[in-house]
């Protein structure tokens, strides 16, 4: 099932990408990668994905600007984007916090 799900990895850390890229591949999905927020906007004019993998510390407009900046926009193709604010709040409480 996996097959049917795509996935775009957004980093500039070329060696993370490929890491990603492999890893993520061979568990099935089909993986494409680019560097920065321009490739990105780019290759999202000719195709979907169903998840994005959004390095936040990008140069020019990181991971958090280029989620924000695609949550305010009406694209029926991606309307879930997790908020990496939140999650790290979460994350930064010990496994027994309840809050």
């Amino acid at each position: 099932m996996q097959e049917n799900y795509k996935i775009l990895v957004v980093d500039d850390d070329m060696r993370l990408r490929a890491l990603l890229e492999r890893y993520l591949t061979e568990q099935g999905f089909q993986v494409r990668s680019v560097a920065n927020a321009e490739q990105m906007d780019r290759l999202l004019t000719r195709e979907s994905f169903h998840l994005m993998v959004l390095d936040l510390m990008l140069p020019g407009e990181d991971g958090l600007s280029i989620c924000r900046r695609l949550r305010s926009q009406s694209n029926p193709d991606a309307d879930h984007y997790g908020d990496g604010e939140r999650r790290r709040g979460r994350s930064d409480r010990g496994s027994g916090d309840r809050g």
